[in-house]
């Protein structure tokens, strides 16, 4: 695990008899798999639940206001803005606002519930900024950033069926996403679904065993 200047938040101690909640925070590059393991987590552990984050995005094919993300024109989004309704938000590609509504995240963890969600690096620095002043995510916040090599990453992105110029800027993205993987708490370094979905699970179950740090 990098030196990531802060030490790793562990919650919860040995010998509880019921799971101890924590809001993963999964970061890292488009194509990452950052999706697939929170649907996982959701599926495969219980008592997770995956936080809805908030787009102005257009749904892509499939996707499901209020399902996959909150979809939201950008007047709307700049009202929950201005009503202070957001954990975090942020531009992302240069081209869509994502956010996280704050009531998503503090009243399941205050009702006992773990979450998991995936955001952009720019959304988990804001995760820890707000963490740094709210007792209840700086007891639960554990951030993860799972890094995928260039060539591989670009290999992903191809197999997506993503456009050449989409493929270009998502690149350019994750190169500056990847100088800030040492920020983080924990780093999967991302080789298969099975492989990354192990190591998620080794971490949640780190959190469960330790003893809290103060």
């Amino acid at each position: 695990m990098p030196d990531t200047g802060h030490s790793p938040l562990v919650i919860g101690h040995s010998g509880t008899t019921a799971p101890i909640p924590v809001l993963l925070v999964l970061a890292g590059p488009a194509g990452s798999g950052k999706t697939t393991l929170c649907e996982r987590m959701v599926a495969e552990v219980p008592g997770f639940s995956r936080v809805i984050t908030t787009t102005t995005r257009e749904p892509r094919p499939g996707e499901v206001n209020g399902v996959h993300y909150h979809f939201l024109t950008s007047a709307e989004f700049d009202e929950k803005i201005a009503a202070g309704a957001f954990l975090e938000w942020a531009w992302v590609h240069l081209k869509n606002r994502y956010g996280t509504l704050a009531s998503s995240v503090l009243e399941p963890l205050a009702a006992g519930r773990s979450l998991i969600m995936n955001v952009d690096v720019q959304g988990v620095d804001n995760f820890r900024r707000a963490a740094a002043a709210n007792p209840i995510l700086a007891r639960h916040f554990i951030d993860i950033f799972i890094d995928v090599p260039i060539p591989e990453l670009r290999a992903r992105l191809g197999g997506r069926g993503e456009s050449e110029e989409e493929i270009a800027r998502r690149m350019q993205t994750a190169e500056l996403e990847l100088l800030a993987r040492d920020q983080f708490n924990r780093v999967i370094v991302s080789r298969d679904r099975e492989h990354d979905f192990a190591a998620l699970l080794k971490i949640y179950e780190e959190t469960q065993t330790r003893p809290p740090t103060h």
